[in-house]
């Protein structure tokens, strides 16, 4: 049973959903389970079948592609509003997950039925123009990834990363080298480069950006 805190949120955070009529939001949350996942929950791995489609009210899910040798790569981030375009792959084209997703904090989501997601897109334009429109920014998104994996020697990316988040920076290394598809002992060494140079310091489970201009200069380069 979905409570009205639960339909504030949602609507909240997917405003195109307003756009239904009351009877079809009403359907279509009827249909719906209302799912909690503690931090480091799988919620779908390679070769799995797709479930539904998760509408996030909170937490946040990490895409992966894992390699053989156990290594990962970070294909992009999912946040509260936004939607999970492997997902929306898989049930539009009735296929299986290529990629994993891993809650890295405490999620909440509504997760639609196959059917119900497929009568959205079908049905409601604001829906999906949202689907589309994300589409396009992933798309983006991954072939920058592409381009910096291709092109980019790892000191770059990680200078790069670093720029890009606000500091103090809370993570590990080896959190640092799954989301740079690295390992740790490479990205450790890196951070000492770094910190020699005066650029960043470094602390347990903490990263203090100093010079974010040098960061930048460097990952141009």
């Amino acid at each position: 049973m979905i409570d009205c805190a639960v339909h504030a949120s949602l609507l909240q955070r997917y405003p195109m959903l307003g756009s239904l009529p009351a009877a079809q939001l009403d359907e279509l949350l009827g249909n719906a389970s209302l799912v909690r996942l503690p931090e480091g929950s799988v919620v779908f791995d390679e070769n799995q079948a797709c479930q539904g489609f998760p509408l996030l009210l909170s937490g946040g899910v990490r895409v992966i592609k894992a390699g053989a040798n156990g290594r990962e790569l970070q294909l992009y981030r999912v946040g509260p509003g936004e939607s999970c375009i492997l997902t929306s792959s898989c049930l539009l084209g009735r296929d299986h997950y290529h990629a994993r997703g891993i809650v890295e904090q405490d999620a909440e989501l509504l997760l639609l039925p196959p059917a119900a997601f497929r009568q959205l897109v079908s049905t409601s334009e604001p829906f999906r123009n949202y689907i589309f429109n994300l589409f396009s920014e992933r798309l983006s998104d991954l072939m920058q990834l592409v381009s910096a994996v291709a092109f980019q020697k790892l000191d770059q990316r990680l200078a790069a990363l670093l720029a890009s988040k606000a500091s103090p920076i809370h993570a590990t290394h080896q959190a640092l080298a799954d989301e740079l598809g690295s390992v740790r002992e490479i990205v450790s060494r890196l951070l000492k480069n770094f910190a020699e140079n005066g650029w960043v310091r470094l602390g347990r489970e903490q990263i203090d950006v100093i010079d974010a201009a040098a960061l930048r200069k460097f990952a141009e380069f």
